[in-house]
């Protein structure tokens, strides 16, 4: 079978999940059932894949379904804690504190906050933060679903400690023959550094726009004028927000690496852009400020079960916005002490306290899972510290907590039905493999790269951001893409520098299709109660999404081209067009449709 077949029947799954779920709108829960039949389908009677493989791929991808659903449920718990204890009225209130404006609350949450997240933990867990915070403080479930996964771009390349790089790029090429022909005697951990830092200036470049985009859109679809115009007013604090986490983290990738960028730069642009908000530097003008509207004016689809969450009764004293925050800050803390202290990571990663299942079925698959590693224990441990450090036993709202628990388990079961799917059949995809063909991704990645030619970087972010969107994970698109994208960019005569900014550029579009990825969008819709949702919320994350891997290609156009040349133009009169494009975008709001239609 021709190559060019292959890749369209290898591009299948993908079409069939984009169709029923973003067009058609299905519920991830009826979409992916029927995406997970096609690609065994596929598997088995087209690449031949063994049935002990497929076998494997499913048990695989069901113990990842299960590591996902405990961090999530943890997530839904903590939530449900600071709701019965009242602590999310009193954080609400120190948001509204720092700013009224909705644009610099996201921007703060999000973008600062949740990249710090991305940048100890990741794996969908800012979002899984993130959302159901911007809920507690007032924001349509739909509106902090959006925006948390906005963010999942520019902090994941570095996200959990530089999993993504320093797992998944460097065991995609590390040991390769070609890769360490091409390097001589330059050590690889030097030329992973060196990716990172591309990655890092990469990442600055494009995602400096980043926060800009979050605020348009949070107005374009969930404003009271349907415009990305109302966002952009907002430009002086987005762009201060986005230099203050950018910059520091540009420098941390160059001095230490690719372990702390997002992290540090992170937290560095929490400590410089809290204040100044709080003094009011770069904040529109009163007349300018933006919230939503009252909530009887809200679409029905932009709320969530979980809608009502910071409307918790406070019961006994006022809290004090210290000991409200205490379970957030424990968090962070605990986040980054069990990824950074090797002795209590070692401690929760141990074999004895490590299920795992090698060669499953014979099919060379291997599965584990860490559960006292997971940022889900994380979230139990500071949910049950909250139940004495708020006093929940003693002010007379000890039912409460167990009523938390009932409303997480109840949470869980929607996003239970969708992910026991959705990544099995990402692990079949993956692993479809055989004698007589190499995996469908792969296929993917050659057709493209037959069809590319020398304007390889231009697709070389949109096959990693392809690979996150199919496995959920950057980590997992390096290393499935990294040692086809190095092998490609020796094919077009890049050298290993050259071919360095082709991987770079494979690990920038893995971040990006994190924003897109249906296992991030199932996880972060169920911590706020909004299953069932799905295809409308990736109908808008694929706005910046587009924009993200288009500039980055262009300007790893210009990397490759070196010095000053024509492809920084490009990318540069790309991103002002498309700014342009969305900022003349507004909806008709359905009373705009009511007076024309009354016109008529």
């Amino acid at each position: 079978m021709g190559l060019g077949m292959l890749s369209f029947l290898a591009l299948t799954p993908i079409i069939v999940v984009f169709i029923f779920l973003v067009i058609l709108n299905w519920p991830a829960k009826r979409a992916m059932p029927l995406a997970l039949v096609v690609t065994v389908l596929l598997a088995l009677f087209v690449w031949g894949t063994e049935m002990a493989k497929v076998g494997g791929a499913i048990v695989h991808g069901i113990v990842s379904a299960l590591n996902i659903l405990f961090i999530v449920f943890g997530a839904i718990l903590l939530l449900n804690t600071l709701k019965e204890s009242g602590a999310l009225q009193t954080i609400r209130r120190g948001f509204t504190d720092i700013s009224p404006d909705r644009r610099v609350q996201a921007i703060i949450i999000a973008w600062l906050f949740g990249s710090f997240i991305e940048g100890a933990a990741g794996f969908g867990t800012p979002a899984a933060i993130a959302a159901p915070l911007l809920v507690a403080i007032g924001f349509p479930a739909m509106a902090a679903v959006v925006v948390a996964l906005i963010i999942q771009s520019t902090p994941v390349s570095f996200g959990a400690i530089g999993t993504p790089i320093l797992v998944g790029v460097n065991n995609g090429i590390g040991g390769q023959e070609n890769v360490m022909a091409a390097l001589g005697s330059q050590p690889l951990s030097e030329y992973i550094n060196f990716i990172g830092a591309q990655v890092a200036m990469i990442h600055g470049l494009v995602g400096v726009l980043v926060p800009l985009l979050m605020a348009g859109i949070l107005t374009r679809f969930f404003g009271k004028s349907r415009s990305f115009a109302e966002g952009f007013k907002v430009w002086k604090f987005a762009l201060f927000a986005a230099a203050a986490f950018i910059i520091p983290a540009n420098i941390v990738a160059n001095l230490l690496g690719p372990e702390f960028p997002s992290l540090l730069g992170a937290l560095i642009g929490l400590v410089i852009v809290v204040p100044a908000a709080k003094a009011g530097w770069f904040q529109p003008k009163a007349e300018d400020r933006f919230d939503f509207e009252e909530r009887s004016k809200w679409e029905p689809e932009w709320i969530g079960t979980l809608q009502d969450a910071s409307k918790a009764e406070i019961t006994g004293k006022s809290m004090n916005m210290v000991v409200a925050w205490f379970p957030y800050i424990l968090v962070a803390v605990l986040l980054v002490l069990t990824r950074t202290w090797d002795w209590l990571k070692g401690i929760l990663t141990n074999s004895n306290v490590t299920l795992a299942w090698n060669d499953i079925f014979g099919s060379g698959i291997n599965t584990s899972s860490q559960p006292f590693y997971l940022p889900g224990f994380i979230f139990i441990i500071v949910s049950l510290a909250t139940y004495f450090v708020h006093k929940m036993g003693s002010n007379g709202n000890s039912g409460g907590y167990a009523r938390a628990w009932k409303e997480s388990f109840g949470t869980l079961v929607g996003a239970a039905s969708a992910l026991l799917f959705a990544v099995p059949m990402v692990q079949v995809f993956i692993n479809s493999a055989s004698d007589q063909y190499a995996s469908m991704p792969l296929i993917l990645a050659d057709a493209t790269s037959n069809l590319a030619g020398e304007f390889w970087p231009l697709f070389a972010p949109i096959i990693g951001a392809l690979g996150a969107f199919i496995a959920g994970s950057n980590t997992v698109s390096n290393m499935m893409f990294s040692l086809f994208q190095f092998s490609t960019a020796e094919g077009i005569g890049l050298d290993a520098a050259g071919a360095g900014i082709i991987v770079s550029l494979q690990a920038v579009g893995g971040a990006a299709g994190n924003m897109i990825t249906v296992h991030n969008v199932v996880a972060a819709a169920a911590t706020v109660g909004l299953l069932g949702k799905e295809g409308l919320v990736i109908r808008k994350t694929i706005i910046p999404m587009v924009y993200y891997v288009g500039a980055a290609g262009l300007l790893g156009m210009a990397l490759v081209a070196g010095s000053f040349n024509f492809w920084y133009i490009a990318w540069i009169v790309f991103a002002a067009a498309f700014l342009a494009v969305i900022y003349k975008n507004k909806q008709k709001t359905p009373l705009d449709q009511q007076k024309k239609k009354s016109a008529v």
